[in-house]
């Protein structure tokens, strides 16, 4: 079975975070590509567990995924966009 989902990466310091959108996974490694290695394996244990408990379905259904063609397709994505905001004292 295939599942889809984007990564974001990005910096903390001397490591780099990848996180799977929208199964909300995360892993982290010194550069970006063992980041999303080690993303790739936590996203496949964390799938894999939800199917051996049974709710593999009820899980991506809950994070807006949908079955089509034997494919779980992710949300599409509408935009990723920086923006800030000010806090007043």
């Amino acid at each position: 079975m295939k599942v889809e989902y984007n990564v974001q990466v990005w910096r903390e310091g001397d490591q780099f975070i990848a996180h799977a959108m929208p199964l909300d996974v995360m892993s982290s490694g010194p550069t970006p590509e063992t980041a999303c290695r080690a993303l790739d394996e936590a996203a496949r244990l964390f799938l894999r567990t939800a199917e051996e408990m049974g709710t593999l379905q009820e899980v991506l259904e809950e994070c807006s995924y949908e079955l089509q063609d034997g494919v779980w397709r992710a949300p599409e994505w509408i935009a990723a966009e920086r923006r800030s905001t000010l806090l007043s004292a």
